[in-house]
């Protein structure tokens, strides 16, 4: 693969392993104080690098060495965050710790000041991407939750796109990772170490964080990905540790607008 002059410079004849973990669809290369992420540019590639550059110093992210955008696509060089997926089975194996790492993570974003945020990630603009999704084709049909679709749900994505206009909530806009799922949350100890995948951060509707996390939560306790179940997740715990009442209207409204990305 041929690289921009300066990240060829910046990554030469050092070694690296692909990851194969995320589902992106970037290339990502994961060297051992960097990684370098490759994909088409777009407007999301723009964001994740606008709001890692206006997050240092505010949560623990990592710092951009070099970005460029070369023949339609965008490379992104940045320092590797260090500890563990929190879907490491020493968190899985310690869900009192877990919760408590991911609500404290949840509580760190909220706390800041989005007054001149760069980036914005509200239900307006999502739902315009959605649709655009929607129109062109672009729903992953393969990658939904089981009940979305078919009998007992809806017809079809077009369906759910209406539905999710019809029933837009109001926003409690606070700064929202976007994405907040457990392989995006890196700890050591009981510590958040590094937030990654940082394209959809921006100021947006705190429940969507919320009900990403609850997802994400519940089907890595019930082995949906990696077929180890562990015991019974208990969603009390996880809104005790928040601190928040669960609104289960929009936790389900935020997971299924998901479906359309």
């Amino acid at each position: 693969m041929n690289f921009p002059s300066k990240i060829e410079q910046l990554i030469k004849d050092k070694k690296y392993d692909l990851d194969t973990f995320g589902m992106s669809g970037s290339k990502i290369m994961i060297f051992d104080d960097m990684v370098l992420k490759v994909q088409p540019e777009s407007e999301e590639t723009e964001n994740e690098y606008r709001i890692m550059k206006w997050l240092r110093g505010k949560v623990p992210v990592p710092e951009v060495m070099h970005y460029e955008k070369e023949e339609g696509m965008a490379y992104l060089l940045m320092t590797r965050v260090q500890g563990k997926m929190t879907c490491d089975d020493a968190y899985m194996q310690n869900p009192d710790m877990l919760l408590h790492v991911v609500t404290e993570g949840l509580k760190q974003l909220w706390s800041i000041d989005i007054s001149d945020c760069p980036c914005d990630n509200s239900l307006d603009k999502k739902l315009t991407a959605a649709r655009y999704n929607v129109e062109h084709g672009l729903v992953d049909m393969d990658n939904v939750e089981p009940e979305t679709f078919g009998e007992g749900g809806f017809r079809d994505p077009e369906e759910l796109l209406q539905w999710l206009f019809t029933h837009r909530p109001e926003e409690e806009p606070v700064l929202s990772h976007g994405d907040y799922c457990l392989p995006n949350v890196f700890a050591d100890g009981n510590k958040i170490s590094g937030l990654i995948d940082l394209g959809k951060t921006g100021i947006s509707d705190k429940w969507l964080d919320i009900a990403i996390c609850y997802r994400s939560l519940k089907h890595n306790f019930d082995g949906v990905y990696s077929g180890v179940a562990y015991a019974s997740f208990n969603p009390t715990v996880f809104f005790e540790k928040l601190e928040t009442e669960p609104d289960w209207e929009k936790i389900r409204y935020y997971i299924l607008l998901d479906e359309l990305f």
